[in-house]
């Protein structure tokens, strides 16, 4: 055992100090998440969604580094990944949109200029009225859009970035009285 752990006791220091810096990373990026929300605002469960989405990203980049480390045979485990890839990615080619309104619910968080409870109009053909919508929830999917007759519309997060969207009056105005409902 001695010999085992004399021998690749760089391998674990390395291993050690790439925990030890993503565990760091990791509470980096969830503090900057969690103030940008704060300061933008942003419900909390939309918060808790980004951190999870970065959690996954580091979690992957970490395997990769430790398998660096380790001296894993990229040319053994290279089939297998190639293989789980070419399903994946035929799956995702069949499903983009799904993969776009992730990407588009990642980047409304830190740049979607409307929040729940604002009123907005979608400037969109295809939807048939001009009545503006009340934002209910935005999800990593979709908006939830309700209109005043109770008709909910579940929007999704890519059209939201495609399509123009009219502030018709933002949450804050209606609860300082300076904006009617």
């Amino acid at each position: 055992m001695q010999e085992f752990l004399f021998s690749y006791r760089h391998e674990f220091v390395t291993t050690a100090i790439t925990f030890g810096l993503l565990l760091i990373l990791k509470f980096i990026t969830d503090k900057t998440i969690r103030k940008i929300g704060r300061i933008s605002d942003i419900v909390e469960a939309r918060t808790l969604l980004i951190t999870k989405y970065t959690t996954i990203l580091l979690t992957l980049i970490g395997f990769g580094v430790i398998s660096f480390i380790w001296g894993v045979n990229f040319r053994e485990i290279g089939l297998v990944f190639s293989s789980v890839f070419a399903v994946i990615g035929v799956a995702l080619f069949a499903s983009w949109s799904i993969l776009s309104n992730i990407t588009a619910g990642v980047i409304l968080f830190f740049s979607f200029p409307f929040k729940i409870g604002d009123r907005v109009r979608i400037l969109d053909k295809d939807i048939e009225t001009e009545d503006p919508f009340l934002i209910e929830d935005i999800r990593a999917f979709h908006v939830s859009l309700r209109k005043k007759n109770g008709e909910l519309l579940i929007y999704p997060n890519n059209l939201m970035m495609q399509k123009a969207v009219t502030l018709i009056y933002n949450s804050e105005d209606a609860l300082n009285g300076s904006v009617e409902a």
